[in-house]
Order: C-alpha cells, then sequence, then structure tokens
C-alpha cells in the first residue's frame, strides 16, 4: 500500500518532475491510501491555485482511492509520533496512516527525510 503526501499530490498536478514518479502510486487507487487530512491539505491548495471547479473534480481522482478517516486509535498513534519525530500535527497524521497500514509515504516534505516506511524526494534535486 501507498500513502501520497500533499506535497507530492500538487506536484502531480503541477507536473513537475515528480510527477513521473508518483503518476503509477496515484493512478493505481486500489493500492493507495488518503488520509483525510491530506484530502484537506490539497483542496485547500487547489481552491485557491486552481478554483473550486478544478478542485472539485481533482478530489473526485483521489476519492477513488481508500480514505483513511481520523479516528481514537489514529489520532493517539499521530500524537505520540508527533512527539517522537517533533512532526507537525497534519504530518504526524499522514505518517501515522502510513505505518498504521504498513504503507510506503511518498512525499517532497523534507520533515520526514529519513523515517522508516518514507520515499523522499528532494526537489531541489530534481
Amino acid at each position: 500500500m501507498n500513502v501520497v503526501d500533499s506535497s507530492c499530490w500538487l506536484e502531480f498536478v503541477e507536473n513537475s518532475p515528480i510527477r513521473g514518479v508518483v503518476a503509477p502510486i496515484v493512478l493505481a487507487p486500489k493500492h493507495l491510501l488518503v488520509p483525510t487530512v491530506v484530502l484537506y491539505e490539497v483542496y485547500k491548495k487547489l481552491l485557491a491555485m486552481r478554483g473550486k471547479d478544478y478542485a472539485d473534480e481533482f478530489i473526485e481522482t483521489m476519492l477513488t482511492a481508500e480514505i483513511v478517516p481520523l479516528d481514537t486509535e489514529l489520532s493517539l498513534n499521530a500524537a505520540n509520533i508527533s512527539r517522537e519525530h517533533k512532526l507537525a500535527m497534519a504530518d504526524s497524521i499522514i505518517y501515522a496512516t502510513a505505518l498504521q497500514y504498513n504503507a510506503v509515504l511518498w512525499t517532497t516534505d523534507k520533515h520526514f527525510e529519513g523515517l522508516p516506511n518514507v520515499r523522499y524526494f528532494d526537489k531541489t534535486k530534481q
């Protein structure tokens, strides 16, 4: 299974060089988990960048994957992860989701670099 961080979803939208890496993942919803906080972050950014119609249409693509809601267990795991790895709330929820489902987290967010189950892409080297 895979979890694509908000940063990589936005790289996908922007047709960056990272798109080629994450495209096979985001286009294979059978093996993709989407934390609800990622829906929030991507939708908010797309509303600002491209408007409501585009944001609504793009979110439909994300909704073809398995959506992982924030429940009690995931919240508590994320809180522990936040303290242990000094991650912000949204990042800790995203990482906790990946760990809970033994999934690979795909990201361009430097906060995740070096953590287990993470595929980090340095945008400055693409």
